[in-house]
């Protein structure tokens, strides 16, 4: 009787395991990348027409975190290659996202939890991943690579200013290819060594952010406690990224670590994803100096799609950010960052770009203008931020 009793104790075990290891990480992405009907412009053939023959590029997703094939069209979240193809996109920054608190919010937050382990541990990522924020990266790296050798050609990652050449020459032609570029939100995932940037770009990161949510060991977070600036191995971080052909990124950081970063950068600064306090006045989003400071490195600034960064799920509230920015500082200084599979709602997914083409349409902007947005701007970036200094 007894050893019947823990045959069924055991069997329930293995059952509520084999459940929770299959089924919750899709439930949980479900529950957090969503796509609702937000308002939409008509879509008109001539902005069919002209979203065909655009370069499109979004500065961040952050597909790589979740238990999916980036191969096939999903029914959940908001990027998959089908969808990239759909939407004409050809080059997708994907984030690797290495640590995020419990009970996450825009306000404040420590570093002493952490969501990403149980997420980990539950999608069945290797057990070096389980403990270690550098192995996240690096796994999410593979998980890229992995991608494009079963892509057959249609996947391509890019970490060099040949590559992306490459990569547009043969769309130009008719390949049908989408480049992806790696990059990395919060440099905590350095464990506090410097040399683990080398290790990172190594492994292709060519872009990274340095805070997520929380204040870490290079720089402080907008949504953190103590929200300081640069520290002392930051800035040897922001010296080794330039240097290597990394790019920086300022997304999530506190005001002052932007400004301490704008004022110490010898190559462009973007912003991968956010919005303009001007339009939605949310802490995370960048205020007009600090717009002005990005464009003056070079930079761009790119605009997501979700309510923390516009306001709304609207593509009109999207379109209302990026004329800010053009009248601000110009056309030349805004992009594409959708933040799509970053646990946010959008009114749209990956596949259905052409919408916010027609709102650019709509409001006035030439071809040549929308062309800059929708992908132009980004790639004049990425180009030059990944080139080595000589």
């Amino acid at each position: 009787m007894i050893r019947k009793l823990l045959l069924g104790v055991l069997a329930l075990v293995l059952i509520a395991a084999t459940a929770f290891f299959t089924l919750a990480p899709g439930i949980a992405e479900r529950g957090m990348n969503r796509v609702v009907a937000g308002q939409r412009p008509e879509i008109t053939p001539v902005a069919r027409a002209l979203h065909r023959r655009l370069a499109v590029a979004d500065l961040h997703g952050d597909t790589l975190l979740w238990k999916r094939s980036l191969l096939s069209r999903s029914d959940r979240g908001q990027v998959d290659l089908p969808r990239l193809r759909a939407g004409n996109v050809a080059l997708q920054v994907f984030s690797s996202v290495t640590k995020t608190p419990k009970n996450q919010n825009y306000a404040a937050n420590t570093g002493e939890t952490d969501n990403i382990t149980l997420l980990a541990i539950g999608q069945m990522q290797p057990p070096r991943t389980w403990g270690s924020l550098l192995e996240r990266s690096l796994f999410h790296a593979e998980k890229l690579r992995v991608a494009e050798a079963g892509s057959a050609g249609a996947l391509r990652v890019i970490d060099s200013p040949a590559a992306l050449d490459g990569l547009l020459a043969d769309r130009r032609r008719g390949v049908k290819v989408t480049g992806a570029l790696l990059s990395v939100e919060g440099l905590h995932n350095l464990e506090g060594r410097l040399d683990n940037v080398d290790r990172l770009y190594a492994a292709g990161f060519r872009m990274a952010g340095l805070v997520h949510f929380f204040d870490n060991e290079v720089a402080g977070s907008m949504h953190g406690v103590a929200r300081g600036g640069l520290t002392p191995l930051g800035r040897q971080v922001i010296r080794r990224m330039e240097a290597r052909g990394m790019i920086v990124d300022i997304a999530h950081a506190s005001h002052r670590s932007v400004a301490e970063i704008l004022a110490m950068a010898r190559r462009p600064v973007l912003s991968s994803h956010g919005g303009v306090q001007a339009v939605c006045r949310e802490n995370r989003n960048l205020t007009d100096d600090e717009i002005r400071g990005v464009a003056r490195t070079g930079g761009v600034v790119g605009i997501g799609y979700w309510d923390g960064a516009v306001c709304s799920v609207d593509v009109s509230a999207i379109v209302r950010s990026i004329l800010h920015v053009r009248v601000l500082v110009g056309i030349d200084y805004v992009g594409l960052g959708s933040d799509f599979d970053g646990a946010v709602t959008t009114g749209f997914d990956t596949g259905e770009l052409v919408l916010i083409t027609q709102g650019l349409i709509d409001a006035g902007l030439s071809e040549r203008d929308i062309a800059k947005v929708m992908g132009g701007n980004v790639l004049r970036v990425l180009r030059a931020g990944i080139a080595p200094l000589p």
